[in-house]
């Protein structure tokens, strides 16, 4: 089943059932309204979706044409956005990047940000900021939504909580992340709202790709219509989503549209950094993983954060080379300020 939300000019937008092809959906607001509703009373709203999935797929509902540029975040915001980091290679590199030495122990407890989830980006709306020198950088990811997860629920009882999965795009501004953590309170400015992919879609339809709580195929990075990233999200994967989802439900209750998110997708090539893609590797998931590589390698950094102009696309194929969630497809645009003198 594949799920989304279209823009009404509602906060929520209106939720939608979308057929494997992404080129036509229904209306389901008739059985929840929104998505976040439908994750309310998911065991009651998600066998009546699915009959409607199966209706749309022998065109026996009305239907009209789905467009991406139509389509909200499927949760335009969100309880929670906790966001991990189970591929300890980009970790151990981006560390590297900061003069941050790597504890041992991130080998064997997942890091986890909790983000602002107040307002999430459309996956074809404009990244907008208002300054270059702020480091603006990509991070290609996968991410999960889930029901309510106790307090205390081991890994494999939070695998059978993942309802959706979707890709995302945990927008960074590196320029502004070392001066922030230094402080020792964590991210803030330096995360401003993601984006997320058109289409939220239910385990069973990534089949054989999704195993073990990860998914198993690489994730599509492109900068400005090149290919920038091919990584395997299900290789070099630390965590798995019930790893992650176990960490954050450790202290606390997670609420039904809790979103948890993988980290940055990182592969390893023979063992050491991984490599562009036009040097035999599977290239990157964002800019600041090639930036220390290039430095590791040749002593400085050559690639740039984006600049005002530069589109991002962030996308999954299946096996006949379909989209599965449909692209995030992001340009960055600069934002002048509200009060030009604050």
């Amino acid at each position: 089943m594949k799920l989304a939300t279209l823009k009404d000019g509602s906060r929520d937008g209106r939720l939608v059932v979308v057929n494997d092809r992404l080129t036509f959906c229904t209306d389901a607001s008739h059985i929840a309204p929104t998505l976040q509703t439908a994750l309310d009373d998911w065991d009651e709203v998600a066998p009546k979706l699915k009959l409607l999935c199966e209706s749309l797929s022998h065109e026996a509902v009305p239907t009209i044409r789905f467009h991406e540029h139509e389509a909200l975040s499927p949760l335009p915001r969100a309880y929670q956005w906790a966001d991990g980091s189970a591929y300890v290679n980009h970790v151990e590199l981006v560390r590297k990047a900061r003069g941050a030495k790597m504890p041992e122990s991130f080998w064997t407890d997942p890091l986890m940000y909790q983000g602002g989830s107040d307002t999430f980006l459309a996956p074809r709306d404009p990244v907008r900021m208002r300054n270059e020198a702020w480091g603006i950088d990509m991070e290609g990811e996968i991410a999960v939504i889930t029901g309510d997860v106790p307090m205390g629920t081991g890994p494999a009882k939070a695998r059978e909580a993942i309802l959706l999965v979707l890709l995302v795009n945990d927008v960074s501004l590196r320029g502004l992340i070392p001066a922030e953590l230094s402080k020792g309170f964590g991210f803030f400015q330096s995360k401003p709202s993601s984006a997320f992919s058109p289409v939220a879609v239910t385990p069973d339809e990534l089949g054989d790709a999704w195993k073990g709580g990860k998914l198993h195929l690489p994730l599509h990075v492109d900068l400005n219509g090149a290919p920038f990233g091919r990584a395997n999200a299900g290789i070099d994967m630390t965590f798995d989503f019930g790893e992650l989802i176990a960490h954050a439900a450790r202290t606390r209750s997670l609420s039904a549209g809790t979103i948890i998110g993988s980290g940055t997708v990182s592969n390893k090539l023979d063992g050491g950094p991984g490599k562009p893609l036009d040097q035999g590797g599977a290239g990157y998931s964002c800019i600041a993983e090639q930036r220390v590589v290039e430095t590791l390698l040749e002593g400085e950094a050559r690639t740039p954060f984006l600049k005002f102009g530069d589109t991002v696309r962030i996308e999954m194929l299946d096996g006949n080379g379909h989209s599965i969630f449909g692209a995030i497809e992001q340009t960055v645009e600069k934002l002048e300020a509200v009060d030009p003198h604050p």
